[in-house]
């Protein structure tokens, strides 16, 4: 491709993104100090390498996905955030527990990208640092888990008797001293030769935990998805009742928007995923951007929109990596 015809595939572009109309030869004449024909001529080049394609109701051109690959690899100017506006974005992150800080930023990125916005949640860590036992009432014992990476996790256990307070510490600094830092899977296979050594009311409490423990870890929202319902505001989804069952079979399933999220948290920086020309996303008329943010440094999970392919993608690119640089900054304080 030439500068001439680089030149023509972004203004098109730019203009489908603004008005969601085929574009013709004779608005695009417009622009540029060419004649319709000529302007013809190129966009039927474009057409032949499968960039752009004619609607069979329209004598206009809108962009196909390998266009818009085209255009955010090469043919895109993102713009950058001010720093107020990046400011006015940090103080929604509520400086509180971790799970607070990631449903505000789906809601973030859904509310400014008018989109979805979807958070890939770290993994529980399936190991513990310590526990501890507080009786909370006759036969309800509080159990709270620390992880190595500090996280605090409390569970009820509900007992079959009561238990004093100087049996549950001693309860606890057993299972500290001989289970600290271990897996949850670790500390269940050992328990099944050394609790034959304790009083049977004592392992009815440490199996109590080990289960209670282990359920905590598994549990939680993976995955946070804040503003599907703005999709239904967007013609290119709604247009057809079978796109729009896919598009949210896509949130209801899940499995798929993990994996792609998890792909994304193996590379650096934002990614950006485009319907039909990414195997990830299962309908050409979406597009997921995506960002990992981390602790400390550390990649600990993923964030992103999804969209129309239609979307400015010069403004929900910026949007998505200056949300998990403020996320991650978040989490680094609180860690």
């Amino acid at each position: 491709m030439d500068d001439r015809a680089r030149a023509l595939l972004k203004a098109l572009i730019e203009r489908y993104i603004a008005d969601g109309q085929p574009v013709g030869s004779r608005t695009l004449a417009k622009v540029f100090d060419l004649s319709p024909a000529t302007i013809r001529n190129v966009m039927a080049d474009l057409e032949e390498i499968g960039l752009i394609h004619s609607p069979h109701t329209s004598a206009g051109r809108v962009p196909t996905p390998r266009g818009y690959r085209m255009f955010v690899d090469s043919l895109l100017t993102v713009r950058q955030f001010e720093q107020a506006e990046a400011s006015r974005m940090q103080q929604q992150f509520p400086a509180s527990e971790p799970q607070r800080m990631l449903s505000a930023a789906a809601g973030l990125l859904s509310n400014l990208s008018q989109f979805a916005g979807v958070v890939l949640a770290p993994r529980r860590s399936q190991a513990f640092k310590q526990i501890e036992f507080i009786r909370l009432s006759e036969k309800r014992v509080l159990l709270i888990i620390v992880t190595p990476e500090g996280d605090v996790q409390n569970r009820i256990l509900f007992m079959q008797r009561d238990y004093t307070p100087i049996e549950l510490a001693e309860a606890a600094n057993f299972f500290n001293q001989h289970f600290g830092g271990k897996s949850f899977d670790q500390v269940r296979g050992s328990l099944q030769t050394d609790l034959a050594r304790l009083k049977d009311d004592i392992s009815s409490l440490m199996q109590a935990a080990v289960q209670a423990s282990a359920e905590a870890a598994q549990s939680g929202d993976d995955m946070l998805i804040s503003g599907e319902r703005n999709l239904l505001q967007v013609a290119d989804i709604t247009s057809d009742m079978d796109r729009l069952r896919k598009m949210f079979g896509l949130f209801e399933r899940k499995s798929d928007l993990m994996q792609l999220l998890d792909v994304s948290s193996r590379a650096e920086g934002v990614q950006i995923f485009i319907g039909g020309d990414s195997q990830l996303v299962p309908m050409d008329e979406v597009s997921v951007i995506t960002a990992p943010y981390g602790v400390d440094g550390k990649v600990v999970g993923t964030l992103g929109v999804i969209g129309p392919t239609r979307m400015s993608y010069d403004r929900v690119i910026p949007l998505v990596d200056i949300t998990a640089r403020l996320l991650s900054n978040a989490l680094s304080q609180q860690h």
